[in-house]
């Protein structure tokens, strides 16, 4: 006869596979955007431009190392728990490879930061340390100045950029959502801390509902911010 399992223990163990998850998300966003700063860095159209993208990139990779470090204090590895989520991010790179130095801009804005609005909702149902981590290293309000100021700039310029830019802006997050969809089918513990267990509530179907009602909230605001229509 095999022990039988014990509901509790399981549940934990589900819960640290999840918290996991969440950090191998978070530690792979950080690489890939530090990887795509250091290279549009490059095709920056002016030298301060390539002096703050650099920055920019330099900050990501240091985000990543904190993510890393978090992560080793619980006994992980950062690759390991990074590697289920390469594939999917790589192909929702590959579909939104920018065209421009512009589109990159935007990409770092809008289609980054619809997602770290998702993982910073996700890191409500982790332990206080593991979301001061998530949120610590998903705050942007920097590249969020410059590249508001950039895009502007760069409209004022030219208006007929705003509309190529607006489509854009709905095409990365119309990608956003199907990696996070591709990602929720895959990794059920993952998607198991917004469903709760019965020691650790989670969201009913209307929070869940309510959650990507801000989510496209907080896309709105940030096209408006670019001075897009979203």
């Amino acid at each position: 006869m095999t022990a039988a399992s014990d509901p509790t223990a399981d549940a934990e163990a589900a819960h640290r596979r999840g918290t996991l998850d969440l950090l191998g998300v978070v530690a792979y966003g950080e690489l890939s955007a530090f990887e795509r700063m250091a290279a549009d860095a490059a095709t920056s159209p002016t030298l301060q431009d390539r002096v703050q993208m650099a920055a920019m990139a330099r900050a990501e990779l240091e985000h990543f190392e904190q993510v890393a470090e978090h992560v080793a204090g619980l006994g992980a590895d950062v690759v390991e728990v990074m590697t289920p989520f390469r594939a999917a991010f790589d192909t929702f790179h590959t579909f939104t490879a920018p065209r421009s130095w512009l589109e990159g801009l935007v990409k770092s804005y809008v289609g980054d930061g619809f997602a770290a609005d998702f993982y910073r909702e996700v890191a409500a149902y982790v332990d206080g340390r593991t979301r001061a981590c998530v949120h610590a290293v998903l705050a942007n309000e920097t590249t969020a100045e410059y590249v508001v100021d950039r895009v502007r700039a760069a409209i004022a310029d030219d208006p007929r950029v705003a509309g190529r830019l607006a489509l854009w802006g709905r095409r990365l997050v119309g990608e956003a959502l199907s990696q996070a969809q591709r990602v929720a089918a895959e990794r059920a513990d993952l998607t198991g801390l917004l469903a709760g267990t019965p020691t650790r509530p989670g969201m009913d179907l209307t929070a869940i509902s309510r959650m990507f009602t801000r989510l496209v909230e907080r896309h709105t605001e940030r096209m408006a911010a670019l001075g897009l229509a979203s």
